[in-house]
């Protein structure tokens, strides 16, 4: 049964990300958050080559690119042969190896070789969408944003919280709704909590944390475990 709850969106989210954060503990890291050394560009770069690609394999092939290079200007000193060869298996590698050599010209040319510190600046670099430039500023740089790739966007529908069609429609309603406080780790949270009980058939309903709050929306009874 939903519980009453005055917080907005009609759910004790606080309270439910609490219990979620306590299962975490259990669970591997995602690629993101165990990347040693977080600094606004391995942030940037690594979460590129996360999209579409499972986070087993963004790990490996992140820590091998940085220790070959890790800074705009060294990745440029890369040929765009090595790179990709660098950045294979993930997924649309030699695409992702254009639009981090393109990255690393626009932050030379027009960034002094930094980061943008701003969601605009971020969305104005090759390949970077909504999900990835609020990562960097999250994990990155330790400013508010909320990343929202397709576990954010399908637990929040299936609990009930939000009612939407897409990412980036949800981030904007959690910007609405969602405690400013809890911005940075939801990401980080939901992510652990898709990959490892919540997914997207089949989730164990039997062993969820949250299973008394959560609407199940679009969760047939027979995919339920």
């Amino acid at each position: 049964m939903m519980l009453p709850s005055s917080e907005p969106g009609g759910l004790p989210v606080s309270l439910m990300l609490q219990r979620i954060a306590q299962a975490c503990e259990a669970w591997p890291a995602p690629a993101i958050d165990a990347l040693p050394g977080a600094t606004p560009f391995r942030v940037l770069i690594a979460t590129l080559l996360s999209l579409r690609t499972r986070d087993t394999v963004t790990a490996p092939v992140a820590a091998r690119l940085f220790a070959r290079a890790d800074t705009p200007a060294a990745l440029l000193a890369c040929g765009a042969d090595e790179l990709a060869a660098l950045i294979r298996p993930v997924g649309f590698y030699r695409t992702k190896a254009r639009q981090i050599h393109a990255i690393c010209h626009i932050l030379l040319e027009q960034h002094g070789g930094a980061v943008p510190a701003s969601l605009d600046g971020l969305l104005a670099l090759p390949g970077v969408g909504r999900k990835t430039a609020n990562l960097t500023l999250t994990a990155g740089f330790g400013l508010p944003g909320i990343c929202v790739d397709v576990h954010v966007h399908r637990i929040c529908n299936r609990w009930g919280y939000v009612a939407t069609s897409d990412p980036d429609a949800t981030e904007l309603v959690l910007r609405r709704i969602l405690p400013e406080r809890h911005w940075a780790e939801i990401n980080r949270l939901l992510v652990a909590f898709g990959q490892n009980l919540c997914g997207p058939r089949r989730p164990h309903c039997e062993r969820c944390p949250v299973a008394e709050w959560c609407a199940r929306r679009g969760v047939a009874p027979r995919e339920r475990r």
